[in-house]
């Protein structure tokens, strides 16, 4: 295999991860608060070669000397893209929007702390007259203390302050009041992707070095006050059809182009072999 083959493969093989999240990208266009992703690639290794031992002999060269091979690209950052989706009025009580970037609410995954944007909640009866919030795949929606929010009796009139606090009035006239539970992130990229729009800390965070309070903050107390929410509403994804569309036509392009040279240089290697 010679170094045109290398290098193609090399490349082939990152753009094939390109071409998998620009599809995943496509497939949650409508996937309520979904973040899209964007990659950027970066070159691979080089190797240097001087073909003129002489620097004395470049005098006046503006170019760098020798000749620079690479061994292809690869595919050098994922981010997630933190943008704002557009806020969609849908008249249901239980839908709320959150409408700053880089919040999430916290919700309990199998015992573990997650967080979504995705504000479309539901009320689950738990037994007992009561009746718990939850999302749309039945995970419970927890409060500031990480505990999940219980509402004893009926919900007659349910409202979402812009802060963050959650007030439930009973048919009877009581009013029970919870404070959702809810974090801003600073650096998103070290958030792990878990089902549909939720993310979490890696598994492995601790043996990584890294620590929470890098990655988000706890809103509590003061903090609460930076909390922005639209009830009656949900955001949309941030995901540009258009762009995503035009990403993936050139990414095809260039995918045809390293199989193409991948083509040629067998033929090269052909013609080698058939010299007799």
């Amino acid at each position: 295999m010679n170094r045109t083959m290398i290098t193609a493969t090399n490349t082939l093989s990152q753009l094939q991860l390109q071409m998998d999240m620009i599809g995943s990208n496509l497939a949650n266009a409508d996937t309520t608060a979904y973040k899209r992703k964007d990659g950027t690639f970066s070159e691979l290794l080089v190797q240097q070669f001087n073909n003129q031992p002489r620097e004395d002999k470049e005098k006046g060269r503006l170019t760098p000397n020798g000749i620079r091979q690479g061994v292809g690209a690869h595919l050098g950052l994922i981010k997630n893209i933190q943008t704002q989706g557009s806020i969609k009025v849908t008249g249901r009580p239980l839908d709320v929007a959150i409408t700053k970037e880089n919040l999430y609410f916290k919700i309990n995954v199998n015992n573990q702390v997650q967080y979504t944007r995705d504000g479309a909640f539901y009320l689950s009866p738990t037994g007992g007259n009561q009746l718990s919030l939850v999302t749309n795949n039945g995970d419970y929606v927890v409060d500031q203390n990480n505990q999940p929010i219980v509402i004893n009796g009926d919900a007659k009139d349910i409202s979402f302050k812009e802060n963050g606090t959650l007030m439930v009035t009973s048919s009877n006239g009581t009013t029970q009041s919870f404070q959702l539970g809810m974090v801003s992130v600073q650096n998103p990229q070290y958030l792990e992707h878990k089902q549909g729009n939720v993310v979490g800390l890696s598994e492995n965070a601790a043996q990584l070095g890294i620590n929470e309070a890098d990655i988000l903050t706890e809103l509590t107390g003061a903090l609460r006050q930076d909390i922005s929410l639209q009830q009656n509403a949900l955001e949309a994804s941030n995901v540009d059809m258009s762009k995503e569309l035009t990403d993936l036509i050139n990414v095809q392009r260039q995918f045809q182009l390293q199989s193409r040279s991948i083509t040629m240089a067998d033929q090269m290697l052909g013609l080698i072999n058939g010299i007799r």
